[in-house]
């Protein structure tokens, strides 16, 4: 009456002993990365310029490129844990470089509480 209920990958883990289930924590972590990259692509496409029309074609570029990665190391054996960090690595890498781009524009410095155009 009071079963437990396993995933397919609990089941997996308990009848083998192995422990490569699907990494929760560095998959919630990757959702949230993901949606400050989003935030930042938004921000870059509602300026509208020759940069947004360039950040599009990227993005879809490096979609396919990372999603053929991820194919290739699952067909090879790879965890789903090594797999989620293939993502996160390309997610960083987009963040980092979506918020350098961000920077480059005029910037206001506060000093001695006073605002001045750097």
């Amino acid at each position: 009456m009071n079963e437990p209920c396993f995933s397919a990958l609990d089941r997996h883990a308990v009848l083998t002993g192995a422990n490569d289930s699907f990494p929760w924590f560095a998959g919630a972590m990757l959702a949230l990365e993901a949606s400050e990259v989003i935030r930042l692509r938004l921000e870059k496409f509602a300026h509208g310029d020759a940069a947004c029309e360039q950040e599009a074609c990227l993005m879809v570029t490096e979609k396919i490129v990372a999603a053929l990665q991820a194919g290739a190391q699952l067909l090879s054996g790879a965890s789903p844990s090594a797999i989620v960090g293939l993502y996160r690595e390309r997610v960083a890498a987009n963040a980092r470089r979506l918020s350098a781009d961000y920077l480059v524009g005029p910037q206001i410095a506060v000093w001695s509480g006073s605002a001045a155009a750097l």
